[in-house]
């Protein structure tokens, strides 16, 4: 059965991008730090995810195997849309305060306002293959909504300081997770959760 599953590097105390973020410096200052596992320099394009081994290999081959995408408009726009295709001609959902007024430059890509909207039609776009789920504001309101059924976190052994956090508005009610797996990759630890419901 599909699930849909976050994907997120992570540093250890909990970062997902440095500060000073914004569009034209999607993952802040310093934030590329997270990604040197899987693309080891800000100017590497995806070629280079061709020359990884073991776990790290396993866990690119996973995301890239998934059948649709849900992210949110500052995980999309700061990554130029991925230029209309994420991986593999797979459909894309972001969520959006104002579908209705996106413009339709990408086939691929559909504008919903809701995220278990998103969530549902994601799934259903990828048949028996999972969801790849991006950006932490749509992983907070996919955990709220309880339509985020896991997590693959990518802990980076380095501590930012400062950025955004990947948990930061989460309401305080407990949402527990059961741990399914963990990898040692070359410079990351990924670790598995199950959401429970």
């Amino acid at each position: 059965m599909s699930a849909t599953v976050l994907y997120m590097s992570m540093s250890l105390d909990g970062f997902i991008a440095g500060p000073n973020e914004r569009l034209d410096n999607g993952l802040g200052d310093g934030g590329h730090r997270l990604h040197e596992w899987v693309l080891p320099n800000a100017e590497a394009d995806h070629k280079a995810m061709a020359d990884l081994t073991g776990a790290n290999r396993q866990i690119v081959d996973e995301f890239m195997a998934t059948g649709a995408v849900v992210a949110g408009r500052g995980t999309f726009e700061p990554a130029g849309g991925w230029g209309g295709d994420h991986h593999g001609g797979v459909p894309i959902f972001i969520l959006s305060r104002d579908p209705d007024g996106e413009s339709g430059q990408w086939p691929l890509v559909t504008y919903v306002n809701d995220v278990a909207t998103a969530m549902s039609e994601a799934k259903q776009a990828a048949g028996d293959t999972n969801v790849l789920v991006h950006g932490a504001g749509v992983a907070q309101l996919a955990l709220a909504a309880g339509v985020l059924d896991e997590l693959e976190i990518h802990l980076v052994p380095v501590l930012l300081g400062q950025g955004r956090r990947l948990f930061e508005n989460l309401s305080p009610e407990h949402i527990e997770l059961e741990r399914t797996r963990v990898l040692e990759g070359d410079g990351v630890t990924h670790m598995h959760y199950r959401v429970r419901r």
